[in-house]
């Protein structure tokens, strides 16, 4: 495809999504920016968390890796099918019994206003740093495509891509995005479908049985990691965390969380997170798959791109077709704004609701101020990317996404572990300074934990230790009452 046929074909996506955006945004009210009402059905906000959760990141990154690290990440993913159920029977029914529109709220019932706030700008960071990493990497694809030929530089390619987004969601809000993440999970999976049809074919796998013999017998489909703990793939220690991305990832952040927020009630949420949690471990084997053949074709072929540059470097390929290069494309556009749409939202739903409390502003200028907090948010999320762009090159971006997660998100875990497993009151005032020292205790030991753990290599777990320190730290400043 040619850079102008791309551009044209992104214009008419966006004029889809914009049309979208046009029927359900009518309602231009706070209620219907925030919480759609909570009239979601379940089934459309379950199948739009697919995309949601997979993001250009997975759709980009995971066929990539897997070269490298095997089927080790299919570990990770049936950890996250139990965080998904801990989301399902825990977490929600507190969400849904004190009706929450941020879930930071309950840090304040909880604990205080400082708890309060501490958590949702943890959230505010988390979630824009893994925002601007999925951004980062379609934006990156987006340069190459088609940018670059038109010597466009990186920094109004971010801004264009922030001002799409912006575009559709600034009326409807997370009421657009139920019906825009559904269009686009479909989208992302046809894409993976129509690109593992043409590998299988150009690698003469001519029905669904010789390709899962074809996977089953490579040495790249190893799923299970046990012979070494020093592994950061070992088993314990990928599943453990997988589990606990998805507590923290999902169900203690307000992006993911809003979306469940939409349902009638309780039950329909339930059935959402645990219908939608069985799909994705289907989804994530489909991804793998897709990265095995993309090796494997590209070992044949003589191609030489590796990690994130690998799926795109294929999908483009003269030989490959308009229709699967089209497809490739919109799979790939679908997938990193399915989840940064939701995530612009969420980010000015917090802001809004956490941090200048919206709620307690004049009724005559809340929409006014809404709209200038969803403005600012944009224009932040441009910042940090161009500034990734500076910082991240040669990685595969959906590990470094989880090692940012591992500190941002770790004084989230440990804050509603507290919070939900104890009945002790602590020190509000102090919330804060917990909040620091513990991703700084993490990292340093995270840094050093070859010479401190007799040669033991921490991973993805590292959120979890984050977790824990931020626990012992809430022990250490509970009130003398207790």
């Amino acid at each position: 495809m040619t850079a102008t046929q791309i551009l044209l074909l992104i214009l008419a996506y966006f004029i889809v999504l914009i049309l979208i955006s046009y029927f359900t945004g009518k309602e231009d009210s706070n209620a219907a920016f925030f919480k759609a009402n909570k009239s979601a059905p379940w089934y459309l906000v379950a199948f739009g968390m697919i995309g949601a959760s997979l993001s250009g990141v997975t759709f980009i990154s995971v066929p990539g890796a897997v070269e490298a690290k095997q089927f080790g990440y299919l570990q990770v993913v049936f950890g996250y099918f139990f965080g998904y159920l801990v989301i399902a029977y825990v977490l929600l029914p507190i969400y849904y019994k004190l009706n929450l529109t941020s879930i930071y709220t309950y840090l304040k019932d909880r604990f205080g206003n400082v708890s309060y706030k501490t958590g949702a700008i943890a959230f505010l960071i988390s979630r824009v740093v893994g925002a601007a990493f999925r951004l980062f990497l379609v934006a990156k694809v987006l340069q190459l495509l088609i940018f670059d030929q038109f010597h466009i530089p990186f920094t109004i390619t971010v801004i264009i891509t922030i001002a799409l987004i912006w575009l559709y969601t600034f009326r409807g809000g997370i009421k657009t995005i139920i019906f825009t993440d559904t269009l686009q999970t479909l989208f992302m999976l046809i894409s993976v479908v129509v690109t593992i049809t043409f590998l299988s074919e150009a690698l003469n796998l001519n029905s669904i049985s010789e390709i899962y013999n074809s996977v089953k017998d490579n040495a790249m489909s190893k799923v299970f990691f046990f012979d070494d703990i020093n592994n950061p793939q070992y088993f314990i220690k990928s599943f453990l965390a997988g589990m606990f991305i998805t507590i923290t990832m999902t169900g203690l952040d307000q992006d993911m969380m809003q979306k469940n927020l939409t349902c009638k009630n309780l039950k329909e949420a339930q059935k959402n997170m645990v219908s939608f949690s069985v799909v994705l471990v289907f989804v994530n084997i489909l991804f793998l798959v897709l990265g095995l053949l993309l090796t494997e074709y590209a070992n044949q072929h003589g191609i030489t791109a590796k990690k994130d540059d690998l799926f795109p470097t294929i999908a483009m390929l003269p030989e490959i077709g308009v229709m699967t290069s089209a497809f490739f494309l919109l799979g790939l556009i679908a997938a990193a704004y399915s989840s940064a749409d939701s995530a612009l939202t969420s980010l000015t739903t917090s802001f809004c609701i956490d941090i200048i409390e919206l709620d307690k502003k004049p009724q005559s200028s809340q929409k006014r101020v809404r709209k200038q907090a969803h403005v600012l948010i944009s224009l932040i999320l441009v910042v940090v990317i161009v500034l990734f762009d500076s910082i991240f090159k040669d990685v595969s971006v959906i590990w470094e996404l989880f090692k940012a997660a591992g500190y941002t998100y770790g004084p989230l875990l440990g804050l509603f572990a507290f919070g939900i497993f104890t009945t002790k009151q602590i020190k509000d005032h102090y919330v804060w300074i917990i909040a620091i020292i513990a991703p700084i205790l993490s990292y340093v030991l995270n840094t050093y934990s070859m010479q401190l753990l007799n040669g033991y290599q921490i991973g993805f777990e590292i959120l979890i230790v984050n977790g824990i320190f931020t626990f012992l730290g809430l022990i250490l400043i509970r009130s003398k009452q207790n």
